[in-house]
């Protein structure tokens, strides 16, 4: 959504870039079903940094500094109901780590205090806490920029947590050199191509204002809580700006906040790379946005062995700690269809057989059904594939179109059965090239009636003795359930 005059400013304001997986691929410059396997090639493709001269990036068209620096200026606007101020919802936090001299990435609201002070989040866990909390203990400031308006895959970037410098990862995953200039007034790298750098640094008091509450991913809110407080110290943009605005968190509609999406994609990702690892046949990886920040996993696989299905479960916990619950399905179940996921769900799972439930697991802080008892709960694993034993049985194979040819290859159904029995009626029908049936089932009552007509256990047909008038059985037969009823 694009709102073309926003405050008194006239400022131009795009919203929910990021809202859906057709966007993100559109982003990613890929059809929707080749997202993952995109995204992981671009992980798996670095690239490098280009550094531009202060003055010449774009970002920099515009210099804002002592008193024209003026957070009350900007966009700042209400979200949810309750939300403790209001806030700039899409920046994306660049810092530098003083002990390693890496840069950390990561994306946070600034809620407005006053025209040179605003609130951030850095109660959560993250690398800029870890990194916040020792400067706090040095007595040193934290240089920190936050881009305001990116390009939609820095976002992907900024929400992932790597063992080295987190910026590469923004280039890497837009599949291009990254332009980055230096701030002006820190030191801290940004992209040259972003819209708006409000520069700054957190100051040495450590958690001294409380900052929220605030609509978060979880539909819910995120309660109020005690954050340092960000000074800033220039603002630099583009001529032509667009404000940007990122969703958080909506309630019943939070499949559609912009943060879900996002998630979704790292974590399909993540978990793909883990079960390939351990020599899993994956077939799809699915994360329902609607089940807030990915707290529900299905995941498709080719069983191969027994138990493999509670061992992929297993996996994904550990690897994976915000998830709640994991649906294993066999490669036959469209995922990300809920009708055929349904059908797998109520024809494939019984509750004192295919459950499997963790104790005392980490979970997600913010999860409400937790009620404010901590983060230590109970995870649900849910194995809905055939067991390797039932596989074959006619009971359990799906029920589906026949494939006809059209083509006849025989006269009769006798010539049929003398040479391919046992034959389903639909492989006589398509032997016999026929194009509903209605013959066959004549050819068929006339052996019937000649006594050389035989059914096995699965219903195919073949040929033998039997009294006249009656179609024998061939071999033992299967227990008909409804016999019990």
């Amino acid at each position: 959504v694009l709102f073309k005059s926003v405050g008194p400013e006239k400022f131009e304001l795009v919203a929910n870039v990021n809202g859906s997986r057709s966007r993100l691929a559109a982003a990613l410059e890929v059809d929707e079903a080749d997202v993952i396997g995109e995204f992981q090639r671009r992980l798996d493709t670095p690239q490098p940094i280009v550094d531009v001269a202060q003055g010449d990036a774009p970002v920099q068209a515009v210099v804002l500094k002592g008193d024209q620096a003026d957070l009350t200026k900007l966009p700042f606007y209400i979200q949810h109901e309750f939300d403790g101020s209001a806030y700039l919802s899409s920046g994306i936090d660049y810092s530098v780590d003083p002990e390693t001299g890496t840069t950390n990435v990561g994306c946070r609201r600034l809620s407005l205090r006053d025209a040179k002070t605003a609130g951030t989040n850095v109660t959560a866990p993250s690398d800029l806490k870890r990194i916040y909390q020792g400067c706090v203990a040095r007595g040193e400031k934290l240089p920190i920029s936050f881009a305001v308006g990116s390009h939609p895959i820095d976002y992907m970037a900024a929400g992932m947590r790597i063992p080295a410098d987190e910026i590469s990862l923004v280039g890497t995953l837009r599949g291009e050199p990254l332009p980055l200039v230096k701030s002006l007034t820190n030191d801290v790298r940004v992209p040259a191509d972003a819209e708006m750098i409000i520069e700054g640094y957190f100051d040495e008091r450590g958690y001294v204002e409380p900052d929220g509450p605030y609509g978060e991913y979880v539909g819910f809110y995120g309660p109020m809580h005690m954050d340092p407080v960000f000074h800033v110290t220039a603002i630099t943009r583009r001529e032509d700006m667009l404000h940007q605005s990122l969703l958080h968190g909506s309630g019943p509609q939070i499949h559609r906040a912009e943060s879900v999406q996002l998630l979704t994609i790292r974590q399909e990702a993540h978990i793909y790379k883990t079960l390939r690892m351990m020599g899993v046949v994956v077939n799809d990886v699915y994360v329902p946005p609607g089940s807030a920040e990915g707290q529900n996993v299905r995941i498709s696989i080719k069983q191969m062995r027994p138990g493999q299905a509670r061992n992929c479960i297993a996996a994904v916990f550990g690897a994976v700690f915000g998830a709640k619950h994991v649906f294993i399905t066999d490669e036959d179940v469209d995922i990300r269809d809920e009708h055929s996921f349904e059908w797998a769900f109520v024809s494939r799972f019984q509750a004192d057989r295919d459950l499997v439930v963790f104790e005392g697991m980490m979970g997600m802080p913010m999860d409400p059904s937790l009620d404010g008892k901590g983060i230590i709960g109970a995870k649900a694993g849910f194995d809905l594939t055939l067991p390797l034993q039932s596989r074959g049985k006619l009971s359990m194979r799906v029920a589906s179109a026949p494939k006809l040819t059209g083509t006849a290859r025989y006269q009769t159904v006798t010539q049929a059965l003398e040479e391919n029995a046992p034959m389903f009626f639909s492989e006589i029908v398509d032997a016999l090239g026929s194009r509903d049936g209605r013959e066959i089932a004549v050819q068929l009552d006339e052996l019937r009636t000649d006594g050389k007509l035989m059914r096995n256990a699965d219903g195919q047909y073949l040929l033998g003795q039997a009294e006249k008038g009656t179609t024998g059985l061939h071999g033992p037969q299967h227990d008909d359930p409804n016999a019990h009823t």
